[in-house]
């Protein structure tokens, strides 16, 4: 093993923390502050300090090797990038607010690169003419930019980000099954090696576009996704890709529609105690502007409306709530009493698959303190576009078994994409074919949130006392600690001396002035696997090994210490 360099805290730019940060909200936010790891530069912008950076550092060198070991090439393409690839998929304006736009001296319009199919593409197209040229998988491990509206929880959510990006090139969609096969396995040995718990789930593809794709997520309480889990079957999904297939049932026996006076009932939950129904007998419509045009969204009353799925269904068209100013333009819509009777063509009706043709409702007759009953979908009103709107509730049945799914929360971790030939079309990436004429390539792509998954590990590893890292991230291999006074400290750099030596990673406590009592509850907050103590018994060459992860602790003599950490 090559010798190497021990870290002596002495010189450590890493000052610990007794107190959470204010603004702190999850757990890995508050202990890679604490530790060191981490200061906030701005609103979702991170600067990462030596510890760290060494732990950023081992994440890059994991994916590295599994990308290189499945034949992917590394390159670094720019992050400020020219408008024109992004106008020519739409993407430009797809991305909303969520761009960082800027103009150069010249007023010529540039891009934060959110990420990079189109430039890759247009890098492909210029290297690769003939089909011979092609399979081909590149990658890169890059900073990417996103302003986000509301930046919370250190770095898993941030405006500024380090992730792995990789995209394959191929003639046939034969070949980019193949790709996508070998990016699945990849990552699951990305994440075996670093430890992290995770689940792969079907989910929606977004403004990336394309066909088939999966996400990896790692679950934990600081998750912003939730996904849904069959105990019965293989079926996992995010819950905003789960969709239910429409129903349609018998309403012909469903009396004829009837107008009933329901005064002061503009609410689902006043309804239904007023006529004593149950919530899931009524039909909720919620009104939203779709680039600026009224829509209405049906769901059982006892559900509710995933704005998000709705967002996802008119992308890249902006999805808002009516206001009180809608509803004065449009005195036909009355505010609690809406129904899809009667709405006409000025009102587009999508509704949700449990809204199926012979379903019967009570729901609003479109006029104040009016409700209607026997209200049967296909023959008193029509669903323009039927969309799996609702919030997916745990216990609902398996789209797969009809098992009830359990459901979680979780850190997205990584994604992979069938994009097809969606960029390619935009850009006309082509290559000449071996019958001579051109091909069009097909293309996937495949991310890994390299700064979210240090989160993620902090998320899913730490315990009271602080971190906990698994030993491929962590910063170093052991931790050596002097208990404080000069024959101990003489020790433990002694054998941190031998330790690096060895090719053993080793940060060693050689801090003057500070309690002994410090220094262990440092050591247990920064999280290095092994932590080992020159304490009351240095003077017999005696030291004491401790296993951060299970506590478990015992009295070793220098040479065993040695022996046992360098096996």
């Amino acid at each position: 093993m090559a010798n190497a360099p021990v870290q002596r805290m002495s010189q450590l730019m890493a000052k610990t923390l007794r107190d959470d940060p204010a603004d702190a909200e999850v757990l890995s936010h508050k202990l890679l502050v604490r530790a060191g790891y981490v200061r906030r530069t701005a609103a979702g912008i991170w600067s990462w300090l030596p510890l760290g950076k060494k732990v950023l550092a081992n994440v890059e060198r994991v994916v590295r090797e599994e990308m290189d070991a499945i034949g992917a090439q590394e390159v670094l393409l720019p992050a400020l990038l020219p408008r024109e690839p992004y106008d020519a998929t739409g993407r430009w304006d797809e991305y909303g607010q969520e761009l960082f736009r800027l103009k150069d001296r010249k007023g010529g319009d540039y891009l934060l690169g959110p990420t990079h199919e189109e430039i890759f593409t247009l890098l492909v197209k210029d290297q690769c003419t003939s089909y011979k040229d092609l399979p081909v998988i590149l990658y890169q491990i890059q900073s990417k930019f996103r302003d986000e509206a509301r930046p919370r929880a250190g770095i898993l959510r941030g405006r500024e980000f380090l992730m792995k990006d990789s995209y394959s090139f191929d003639t046939a969609d034969e070949g980019l099954a193949e790709a996508y096969a070998r990016h699945r396995e990849a990552y699951q040995r990305i994440f075996a090696r670093l430890g992290l718990d995770y689940r792969i789930v079907a989910a929606t593809a977004g403004a990336m576009g394309g066909s088939k794709s999966e996400e990896f997520l790692a679950p934990a309480e600081a998750g912003e996704d939730t996904f849904a889990d069959c105990p019965n079957c293989d079926f996992a999904a995010n819950t905003e890709a789960i969709n239910y297939a429409l129903q349609p049932v018998d309403g012909s026996a469903v009396p004829a529609l009837e107008e009933i006076p329901t005064p002061a009932t503009p609410t689902i939950e006043t309804l239904a105690a007023s006529l004593g129904v149950q919530a899931a007998d009524t039909l909720k419509n919620l009104l939203v502007k779709v680039d600026g045009e009224i829509v209405a969204v049906g769901v059982p009353g006892d559900r509710e409306v995933d704005l998000g799925k709705v967002e996802e269904h008119f992308a890249p068209a902006t999805v808002e709530m009516v206001t009180e100013a809608d509803f004065a333009d449009r005195p036909d819509l009355v505010r609690g009493y809406v129904g899809p009777q009667g709405l006409g063509e000025k009102v587009t009706y999508i509704a949700d698959p449990r809204v199926a043709p012979g379903t019967a409702w009570i729901t609003g007759a479109n006029k104040a303190d009016t409700h209607a009953k026997n209200v049967v979908a296909g023959r008193d009103f029509e669903v323009d576009e039927y969309v799996d709107v609702v919030v997916v509730q745990e216990g609902d049945p398996c789209p797969k078994c009809g098992t009830g799914l359990k459901l979680d929360r979780a850190i997205e971790i990584g994604h992979i994409f069938q994009l097809g030939r969606k960029y390619a079309d935009a850009l006309k990436l082509d290559v000449l074919g071996q019958n001579g004429k051109p091909v069009r390539v097909t293309m996937g792509s495949y991310g890994i949130g390299v700064s979210r998954a240090v989160a993620a590990l902090a998320e899913q590893t730490a315990d009271e006392q602080g971190l906990c890292w698994p030993k491929e991230i962590a910063p170093a291999d052991v931790h050596v600690v002097a208990a404080g006074k000069a024959l101990q400290t003489e020790l433990a750099l002694d054998v941190a001396g031998k330790l690096a030596a060895a090719g053993v990673r080793v940060l060693v406590d050689d801090r003057a002035g500070v309690s002994p009592g410090v220094k262990f509850t440092d050591a247990e907050l920064i999280g290095v696997p092994q932590i080992l103590v020159a304490g009351r018994r240095s003077a017999e060459g005696v030291l004491e090994l401790k296993d951060r992860k299970t506590g478990e602790r015992e009295e070793v003599s220098v040479e065993d210490a040695i022996a046992r950490l360098t096996a």
